[in-house]
C-alpha cells in the first residue's frame, strides 16, 4: 500500500506548483483533479500533457488517480451531474468523463474517479435516476474499455449512491471489466457502514481508496487524519488483510489555506498506523 495526496487541496495554486509541493512532502503518488485551475481536459492539448507528465516524473511521483468528480469549470462539486433530468445537461458530465478517461490514458494513470450519479432531483424516481446513470457509464466504458483506464464510481453521502448496498446494486448492473469502486472510508463512516467489515464486502470492486478523517458526528466534512474519529488503525489492518496493494489518497480539499501541513500531518498520522 503507497499513500498519495489530491492535489484537489491545491486549487489555489497552478497544478505545476501543486505537483512540485506534494512531491516536497515525501508522498510517492499524486491525484491530479480533472478540473480547473488544473487539468481541465478542453484545455489539454497533447503537449501541455506530455510536460506535466515529465515533470511529475522528474518529480519522483507516480500518478495513483485522475479525480474527475468535481465540476466546478461549469457549475460546482455535484453538478452537472449523471442524473440531470435534462439530457443535454447530463451529457456534459457523460461527455467530460470520456475527455477525462482519454486524458487519463495520455499520462499513464490507470483509473479515473467518478461521482455516484448525483443528487436525486425531487419529483426523479430513484429507479429512472438508476437508468440514466447505468446508461451514461455503459457509455464512458466503452471509452475506458478502448483506452485502458479504469471507471471508478465513488459512493458519498446525499447523492444517488451512498452505501454499500447501493453500490453492489448497481455493480450488478455493470459488465465492463474496467468498472470499480474508489472505497472513500470518510464517506461510508459518514452513512454508519463498519468500515472493516465494509472494507471486505467490497474488497472485490475496490480500485483506489480515498482517506479523510471525520468527526464523531458523522457530517461530511473532511479533515485531517487523526482528528475525527475514524480508527485508521482498524482501517490499514483490514485493507491490508484483504490484499489490497495499491493507492490510498489522502483527499484534503477544504484544506486550501495550508494544503502542506494537511497533508504533512496526515502522511504522518497514517505512517505511524500502517500494518507491520
Amino acid at each position: 500500500m503507497k499513500f498519495a495526496y489530491s492535489a484537489n487541496a491545491y486549487r489555489r495554486f497552478p497544478v505545476d506548483d501543486a505537483i512540485d509541493r506534494i512531491a516536497a512532502l515525501d508522498y510517492p503518488g499524486i491525484e491530479l483533479m480533472a478540473d480547473k485551475p488544473h487539468l481541465w481536459p478542453p484545455d489539454m492539448n497533447g503537449g501541455r500533457l506530455d510536460g506535466l507528465r515529465a515533470r511529475i516524473e522528474r518529480c519522483g511521483l507516480t500518478i495513483a488517480n485522475v479525480n474527475a468528480f468535481m465540476m466546478t469549470a461549469v457549475r460546482d462539486f455535484w453538478h452537472p451531474s449523471w442524473i440531470e433530468p435534462d439530457p443535454a445537461y447530463r451529457r456534459l458530465r457523460v461527455c467530460h468523463t470520456i475527455d477525462s478517461l482519454r486524458m487519463a490514458a495520455k499520462l499513464g494513470a490507470p483509473s479515473i474517479t467518478t461521482e455516484p450519479g448525483g443528487p436525486l432531483d425531487p419529483g426523479i424516481e430513484r429507479d429512472r435516476a438508476m437508468e440514466w446513470f447505468v446508461e451514461g457509464l455503459n457509455e464512458a466504458l466503452n471509452e475506458a474499455d478502448q483506452v485502458g483506464v479504469q471507471l471508478l464510481v465513488e459512493p458519498e453521502p446525499g447523492l444517488l449512491i451512498e452505501r454499500a448496498d447501493e453500490f453492489v446494486e448497481l455493480a450488478g448492473r455493470i459488465e465492463s471489466k474496467m468498472f470499480g469502486l474508489n472505497f472513500d472510508v470518510g464517506h461510508m463512516f459518514c452513512v454508519n457502514e463498519p468500515l472493516p467489515e465494509t472494507i471486505v464486502r467490497l474488497a472485490r470492486w475496490t480500485r483506489h481508496y480515498h482517506f479523510e478523517d471525520i468527526a464523531a458526528t458523522r457530517v461530511h466534512e473532511h479533515l485531517v487524519p487523526g482528528v475525527g474519529a475514524i480508527d485508521f488503525a482498524a482501517v490499514l489492518r483490514a485493507i491490508h488483510e484483504v490484499g489490497y496493494n495499491g493507492w490510498l489518497t489522502v483527499e484534503l480539499y477544504p484544506y486550501l489555506d495550508d494544503p502542506d501541513g494537511a497533508g504533512r500531518a496526515a502522511l504522518k498520522y497514517l505512517s505511524d498506523r500502517m500494518p507491520a
